[in-house]
């Protein structure tokens, strides 16, 4: 009966809780909040100086007294306090919109987090969503969530395999009448192949890069497979040379961080072909009939489905909007309290 008044007066969320990027829905309003998962805090008083976009222009450039966290690592939290404050920061700026009814920070939340996460693991993010002020917390596992969110057929008697591609985890699952048959979750992902730029100009070029400007380098000209006009586009990346100490800038092209990224997206295509020899064989049908599914930020880099094509021999294919499957999904079940309690995380 509370849950039911509280619901008039608060707003119902769906959260994509990820390690680059947290995504808010909100039941009846859509997805209004896009913003990276970083959070400035002062170091002496702990006082909140900035959340998200604001926050992340911050990163490496903070004085001594300011510090830039990623609350999240690897899809789960790793700064508890952090990720609190960044829970409670977008609950109150969804509440904080105009309204007919006065809204009370007091929602239900759905939050989707990696299939692989530990009891401990899962805790932490329902303690950090009730801290923020959440009455009630329900969690779904990212793949599940992104296989909604993808419109996939889920609960019909059928094989449906899909990849989410985050900043900080690969989530690979065969789903088949609302739950999950085979999945896997691995740690490379979006974070892996940035720190796989940086490697690659310490070592080819003694060039010492940032996390973003490995991150912008990726955006620019990362790709997984050969295209014909690719040497028309180059990069050119600055940082400092490790043997004089003084800023240095060079050309780097895709084929270049092809290169680099080799190594993490060849561990990738590996994981899925292990999940695809564990795969039923009736279910299997299905999958080599319909194809795989990607979804995440880390499936848009270029011609990442084409090459996993080639390799796992079964059309791959990008969900539509596949930065937003997973809080789209969360939103979904917000609506539908059957599928809730079917494929919520017990």
């Amino acid at each position: 009966m509370i849950n039911k008044i509280l619901s008039y007066f608060s707003h119902d969320i769906g959260i994509d809780l990820g390690t680059a990027n947290v995504l808010v829905y909100v039941k009846g309003k859509g997805i209004l909040i896009r913003e990276p998962s970083v959070v400035a805090v002062h170091k002496k008083s702990k006082e909140v100086l900035a959340v998200g976009t604001e926050a992340k222009r911050m990163l490496g450039k903070t004085p001594q007294n300011i510090v830039a966290i990623r609350p999240l690592r690897h899809g789960v939290i790793s700064d508890f306090s952090a990720a609190e404050k960044m829970i409670l920061h977008f609950i109150r700026l969804v509440h904080s919109i105009p309204s007919k009814m006065p809204k009370i920070p007091k929602p239900r939340i759905v939050i989707g987090v990696p299939s692989g996460v530990t009891s401990v693991e899962r805790k932490a993010v329902i303690d950090a969503a009730k801290n923020a002020g959440a009455r009630e917390v329900f969690l779904l596992e990212e793949p599940m969530a992104a296989a909604i969110g993808a419109e996939l057929p889920i609960t019909e008697p059928r094989g449906t395999m899909i990849v989410d591609m985050g900043g900080g985890t690969c989530e690979i699952a065969v789903i088949s009448l609302g739950g999950i048959v085979v999945n896997k979750s691995i740690r490379v992902a979006g974070d892996e192949l940035d720190m796989d730029i940086v490697t690659y100009a310490k070592s080819k070029y003694n060039l010492l890069l940032g996390e973003r400007s490995a991150e912008e380098i990726k955006l620019a000209v990362g790709n997984a497979i050969e295209t014909e006009d690719e040497e028309k586009y180059k990069y050119l990346m600055r940082g400092r040379d490790l043997k004089s100490g003084l800023p240095r800038s060079i050309e780097i092209t895709p084929a270049e961080v092809r290169e680099a990224l080799k190594g993490s997206i060849s561990r990738i295509i590996g994981s899925i072909k292990d999940a695809i020899e564990e795969t039923p064989a009736e279910l299997m049908t299905d999958i080599v009939r319909d194809g795989l599914v990607l979804a995440g930020g880390t499936s848009q880099l270029r011609g990442l489905d084409r090459l996993m094509s080639m390799e796992l021999k079964i059309p791959v294919r990008i969900a539509k909007d596949p930065m937003t499957c997973v809080v789209k999904g969360c939103g979904r079940v917000l609506d539908d309290f059957v599928l809730l309690n079917k494929v919520k995380i017990a």
